[in-house]
């Protein structure tokens, strides 16, 4: 019994430490190393969310789609890319043409805080694709350049439609992006 108590609160203990803390992009700059931080303040409610998803999927339907193709450039070599259909998508649409200094991240993304918050539709993808153009909380800008497995939670702004030589081009340190019509 008593070991069943204890193996009890091993897991408890476990659970609780392992839930407290994220790994997340940081303002600290470029890191070869997953940084632990703080979960970021929520401003979305996820149930709440849901049912706002749904009535903004029912306003969405009244109005024309939006398909907004967009060009990313780094280091010289352009990338089409469409813009989310969704509000966070079209926020970072009116911010454009936008130049940012990312930062390197993991060895798999770049990212970059901007001054202001954009709408949110978070939701956790599973699998980040390389090529996603995603907003992590509401004001941090990230661009994948490979793929893998994630428990996070993001709002899709959008994706690069051939991603091919995408690695290649951001490189391994901070680079200069530009995001145009």
């Amino acid at each position: 019994m008593v070991k069943h108590l204890l193996n009890g609160i091993l897991v408890t203990l476990l659970f609780s430490f392992t839930a407290s803390t994220l790994v997340a992009c940081t303002g600290d700059g470029p890191t070869d190393e997953m940084t632990e931080i703080p979960t970021p303040p929520s401003d979305e409610g996820e149930d709440d969310n849901e049912e706002n998803n749904d009535d903004n999927d029912n306003n969405d339907n009244d109005n024309e789609t939006m398909e907004r193709n967009i060009t990313i450039t780094v280091n010289g070599t352009s990338f089409a890319a469409t813009l989310e259909d969704n509000e966070a998508g079209r926020a970072f649409a009116a911010l454009l043409p936008l130049t940012l200094d990312m930062s390197e991240m993991n060895g798999n993304e770049k990212y970059h805080y901007l001054d202001e918050s954009l709408p949110t539709e978070s939701y956790r993808p599973g699998t980040i694709q390389t090529g996603d153009l995603m907003l992590y909380g509401s004001s941090c800008v990230v661009l994948f350049y490979e793929t893998f497995s994630s428990g996070y939670s993001y709002t899709r702004l959008g994706r690069i439609n051939n991603p091919e030589g995408l690695a290649a081009a951001v490189g391994r340190g901070n680079v200069t992006v530009s995001f145009t019509d």
